[in-house]
């Protein structure tokens, strides 16, 4: 089987055709384009939804082409469609959805929608076929920060959500008032590569229920409050410090409610994915606490953390799986939370 996947959840455009042989336990990756939009956004520090939709539009067409050129395959050849139906920008969605719906219909194929998020958890399977469930998953983004625990394959316990700002959109808002650049997170660990991460003292924010919850709008303004009070600046000599401080207590805080829900659900196997996940210290420190609970651990690749259609594809093909319908559901709607 053949599938074409579309993800257009936020500012990346991204198409995947994925092989899915019945003898082989994971799908092949034939092609995965993902198209940025980071310099169309960068003058605002921060993703412009109307700009996204519009550079979607422009694009979509064009990155289909190329992901079926390079898998060396025609739409006649495609056997599934699917496409991301949210969480995500509104506008965005729609382009996607809109095009996914249109290529279905006329080569009277299935399509099937794929939740972001979960699509995101399923990113680790593509690379990594034993993962044993139940498996706790740590999904860091720049605008989702949750747990999961998956009992078996296509279940999505929810376990705990931030309450405000994701980790990945802390960064960006403290990179954006430093003038940094944008994306923040990236920008953050460059130049924060090298300094001390305890030279500034941040603690870690703790919700008053002790739930799994997650909260980053306190870091934020303590983070802001240390900018101001020591007057650190772009060009400041402490600024690696400072930065390094900062990526320190967020990677503190993920890890910490990751350990306060495996002494809770006692998982066999340990996912983190998303955006964030790319950054090497969030990294380190969720292989350490792997280590010290003694659970295998699992972190895709960097192209496969980034919002990509190849694990959109992947999760489509699970579902599929469990439950073929050839019709082409033309009701199939965007949401954006």
């Amino acid at each position: 089987m053949l599938v074409l996947a579309i993800e257009t959840s936020c500012d990346e455009t991204s198409v995947a055709v994925l092989r899915a042989p019945e003898a082989v336990a994971a799908p092949e990756v034939l092609s995965n384009i993902v198209l940025s939009q980071d310099e169309v956004h960068a003058p605002y520090g921060g993703v412009v939804p109307e700009l996204a939709s519009r550079q979607h539009i422009k694009t979509i067409a064009a990155i289909v082409g190329e992901a079926l050129t390079r898998a060396g395959v025609g739409l006649e050849k495609i056997d599934l469609y699917t496409v991301t139906q949210g969480p995500g920008l509104i506008g965005s969605l729609l382009v996607g959805l809109s095009f996914a719906k249109g290529l279905a219909y006329y080569h009277k194929k299935p399509l099937v929608g794929a939740d972001h998020l979960e699509a995101h958890l399923e990113a680790c399977f593509l690379e990594n076929t034993g993962i044993e469930y139940p498996v706790l998953g740590l999904l860091v983004s720049g605008g989702h920060t949750a747990l999961y625990l998956m009992e078996e394959p296509l279940s999505y316990k929810l376990l705990g959500k931030t309450r405000d700002d994701a980790a990945g959109e802390a960064l960006d808002k403290i990179a954006k008032f430093l003038g940094l650049g944008y994306p923040g997170g990236p920008v953050i660990e460059k130049l924060g590569r090298g300094g001390d991460p305890k030279a500034f003292p941040f603690a870690v924010p703790r919700t008053k229920d002790r739930s799994l919850d997650f909260s980053f709008s306190g870091l934020k303004t303590a983070a802001l409050k240390h900018i101001r009070e020591h007057g650190i600046a772009k060009d400041d000599a402490r600024l690696p410090d400072f930065l390094a401080s900062f990526e320190e207590v967020i990677a503190r805080t993920l890890v910490d409610n990751l350990r306060r829900a495996a002494d809770a659900v006692q998982p066999r196997s340990l996912v983190l994915c998303g955006g964030v996940a790319r950054n090497t210290r969030l990294r380190a420190r969720f292989q350490d606490f792997a280590r010290e609970a003694g659970l295998p651990a699992y972190i895709p690749s960097p192209k496969l953390c980034t919002d990509n259609a190849a694990m959109v594809g992947a999760l489509a093909l699970k579902k599929f799986a469990r439950r073929p319908d050839p019709a082409t559901d033309l009701d199939l709607d965007a949401y954006a939370r």
